[in-house]
């Protein structure tokens, strides 16, 4: 589980509910069905209308990416690759085979069976880059879902205020429901604002972080495996991939 997201999604709605009732209102003034249905509604439809089908499914898949533990650039890869370093020099590259049910990351896996499969560093280094591009283009339009609700709520949240006002208007002979109109219209602003500023775009956000970081990880673990099969020295290999080890941390 990823405690960043978890932490910022209830801190960031927990401080305007929060917020409401130290300002004196209460919890249900903002629990207004009719401004959710408006909102949420009117917002998913308008982003299901502007994207693919493909790419709503995508978003929703890169949701598991926002909310669980990532695979985090550290210096265990560093240490891995230093420690495959000293086995190739002394048993051969193949030698790393026998080690691979130690690595828990998919990419690295891969990578080193590449590797092992093609002697040609061009040929596995072509296929993984491609790969990644297409990996990259994927959580772009992921992200672009996310990041087009996050335009459109607020719109709605506007149109939603201005059915409740009409609602407030029609009803100015009965005092008795213009509160709840009122309150609808006010609340549904809120609705659309807050979802986009506190859901929509820092998700859209959160992806692309993750993007920035896995490429980075990716591209570290492809020059690690190429050094190692050209036997380049450890200490040189361990500084090249601190190198990019300072770049994730920035």
């Amino acid at each position: 589980m990823n405690k960043a997201s978890i932490f910022g999604l209830f801190m960031g709605i927990g401080a305007v509910f929060l917020g409401n009732i130290v300002e004196g209102g209460k919890v249900n003034t903002l629990l207004q069905p009719a401004a959710a249905l408006i909102v949420l509604g009117g917002t998913l439809g308008a982003t299901f209308l502007s994207c693919n089908t493909s790419d709503i499914k995508k978003a929703i898949k890169a949701l598991k990416i926002v909310f669980t533990k990532n695979q985090i650039l550290s210096d265990k890869y560093v240490e891995n690759i230093m420690r495959f370093s000293y086995i190739a020099r002394r048993q051969g590259f193949l030698a790393i085979q026998d080690e691979m049910e130690n690595i828990d990351d998919p990419f690295f896996k891969r990578t080193i069976n590449l590797a092992i499969e093609h002697t040609n560093p061009k040929v596995f280094k072509d296929f993984l880059e491609h790969e990644n591009r297409f990996f990259e283009i994927e959580m772009r339009k992921a992200a672009k879902v996310f990041e087009t609700a996050g335009g459109f709520a607020p719109t709605i949240g506007i149109l939603g205020a201005v059915l409740g006002l009409i609602h407030v208007m029609e009803n100015l002979s009965d005092p008795s429901k213009l509160g709840a109109g009122i309150a609808v219209a006010f609340v549904a602003t809120i609705y659309g604002v807050g979802s986009a500023n506190l859901i929509f775009l820092p998700i859209s956000k959160k992806i692309l972080n993750y993007l920035n970081h896995e490429l980075l990880k990716r591209q570290m673990l492809i020059d690690g495996v190429i050094g190692l099969q050209a036997g380049v020295n450890p200490f040189i290999l361990r500084d090249k991939m601190n190198l990019y080890i300072k770049e994730y941390c920035r």
